[in-house]
């Protein structure tokens, strides 16, 4: 079974009276941060895929276009 209820109290007690409270909010506050920083990194990678497959999207129909364009002036 997993931990009782007083188990994870005393276990935070523990770790209350090792790094005292203002080391735990720092190290919070950076993990807060860390986590922050990487789904902000996520998204924009999201964003900059998206961005690329349109514009590949374009250039290929423009590509498409002058190939019809060449065949046009073959037939000529």
């Amino acid at each position: 079974m997993g931990p009782s209820i007083w188990q994870l109290l005393i276990v935070l007690v523990i770790v209350v009276l090792l790094f005292g409270t203002k080391r735990l909010k720092n190290i919070g506050s950076d993990l807060g941060g860390a986590l922050k920083g990487f789904k902000k990194a996520v998204n924009d990678g999201e964003k900059d895929t998206k961005k690329e497959s349109i514009e590949n999207q374009d250039n290929e129909s423009v590509i498409e276009g002058e190939v019809v364009k060449d065949n046009e002036k073959e037939k000529s």
